[in-house]
C-alpha cells in the first residue's frame, strides 16, 4: 500500500492542480507522520472495535493522508480524529432512515466509523461485520452518490484514486 500512496502523492505533486503545502512538496509525500501502535489500541479501545488489518496498516504508513483531488476523493482522518458517524453526522443517517428503500444503507451508516472526510462533502467509512470474523465494508459515500460507493479494501480504494489521476 506505501508504494501506491507514495506514487498518488508523486503525481499529484507534479501534475499541480491541487494546493500542497511546501513540506509536501518537498517531500513528495501527502500523508504525515506513521500513528503509533498505541495510539491504534486507544482508538480501537475508545470506539469498542478491533480495526482490520489493512487500516492499521494505513496508520503504521501515514497518521492521515491529504486527497490529491479534493472534489472527487475525500482525505484520510488522523486516528484520533476517527469516530461513528452516529456521533459525528446523526442527520445524514435520520435522512437515510426516512425512506423505506433506503434502510439497508442507513442501517449499515448507523453502524459505520468514519475515516476520511470529516470537513469535507463526502465521508469513506468503514462499515463493521454483523457476525464475527465476516469482512469488513469499506464505502465513500456522499449525497450526489446514489448509496454506497463500495472497495474491497483500501489498497483497491487508493488504485482508484491513482488510476483516476492518470487519467486526468
Amino acid at each position: 500500500m506505501k508504494k501506491v500512496l507514495k506514487k498518488i502523492s508523486e503525481t499529484a505533486i507534479k501534475q499541480g492542480e491541487f494546493s500542497f503545502t511546501t513540506k509536501q512538496i518537498e517531500t513528495k509525500w501527502l500523508g504525515n507522520q506513521p500513528a503509533t501502535l498505541a495510539e491504534i489500541q486507544e482508538a480501537e479501545a475508545r470506539l469498542g472495535i478491533a480495526f482490520p488489518a489493512d487500516y492499521k496498516e494505513l496508520l503504521l504508513i501515514t497518521n492521515g493522508f491529504t486527497t490529491p483531488n479534493e472534489n472527487v476523493d475525500p482525505s484520510f482522518s488522523k486516528i484520533s480524529d476517527v469516530a461513528f458517524l452516529k456521533d459525528v453526522d446523526a442527520q445524514l443517517i435520520e435522512i437515510w432512515t426516512e425512506h423505506i428503500e433506503l434502510l439497508e444503507v442507513a442501517i449499515k451508516l448507523a453502524r459505520s466509523i468514519v475515516i476520511g472526510g470529516l470537513t469535507e462533502e463526502q465521508y469513506f467509512l468503514l462499515i463493521p461485520p454483523v457476525i464475527e470474523n465476516a469482512d469488513w465494508e469499506y464505502w465513500k459515500f456522499a449525497s450526489w452518490i446514489p448509496g454506497e460507493d463500495p472497495y474491497e479494501g483500501l489498497e483497491n480504494y487508493f488504485i482508484n484514486v491513482l488510476d483516476f489521476l492518470k487519467s486526468a
